[in-house]
């Protein structure tokens, strides 16, 4: 018969034998989890096994008090882009509908349904759905690649959006220092009747 701790402690026939299986029980926890609170030292226990607070505070010390559950790895990959990701989500739920619908189509053709003929009108839709969301996010992909990316490649117009940023930066701060230059001269050069 199998009996918890607490039956054991209960058990006046066992004795000694259960004082001392409970009191094993508890000293030896689980190193993985740290304890709740400090063991107290069982009232029968030989002097040497009880410990004073001092020694407790000592070996809460030493124990160490956190530990994460994993560990940060940096990324492998980049982060998709924003436009990327999102076509790859939607593609994903087009393609997670559609398989749902075929799924279903085929279990009402079993069952000989009346809904068996408008699911499979809707799968072969679904497939044509799922086809161009896959498609979109390939695309989706080339074309922000092209805008943003560094691609090597004559065609890119990634380049050429850099220069015109950088142009109009460039108007953007003489535009400045000509405002900043007339209010520093403080109007001189204007007439002082209109």
């Amino acid at each position: 018969m199998v009996m918890g701790t607490a039956e054991r402690r209960k058990a006046p026939e066992d004795g000694g034998a259960a004082g001392s299986t409970a009191r094993s029980v508890r000293e030896a926890p689980d190193r993985d989890i740290p304890s709740a609170g400090p063991v107290p030292a069982e009232p029968d226990a030989p002097a040497p096994e009880r410990r004073t607070r001092a020694d407790r505070h000592a070996e809460r010390e030493e124990r160490p008090a956190y530990r994460p559950l994993w560990t940060e790895e940096p990324a492998r990959r980049r982060r998709l882009p924003d436009p990327v990701r999102t076509a790859a989500v939607r593609a994903v739920l087009v393609v997670a509908v559609t398989l749902i619908m075929a799924m279903v189509a085929f279990l009402c053709t079993l069952a000989g349904s009346w809904l068996a003929f408008p699911m499979v009108l809707g799968s072969v839709a679904g497939t044509v759905v799922a086809t161009w969301g896959v498609l979109d996010v390939w695309v989706t992909r080339q074309v922000w690649n092209q805008r943003h990316g560094v691609v090597s490649v004559p065609s890119s117009t990634a380049r050429a959006m850099r220069r015109e940023r950088r142009r109009a930066r460039r108007q953007a701060r003489s535009a400045e220092r000509a405002q900043e230059r007339i209010r520093r001269r403080g109007g001189a050069g204007q007439l002082s009747h209109p």
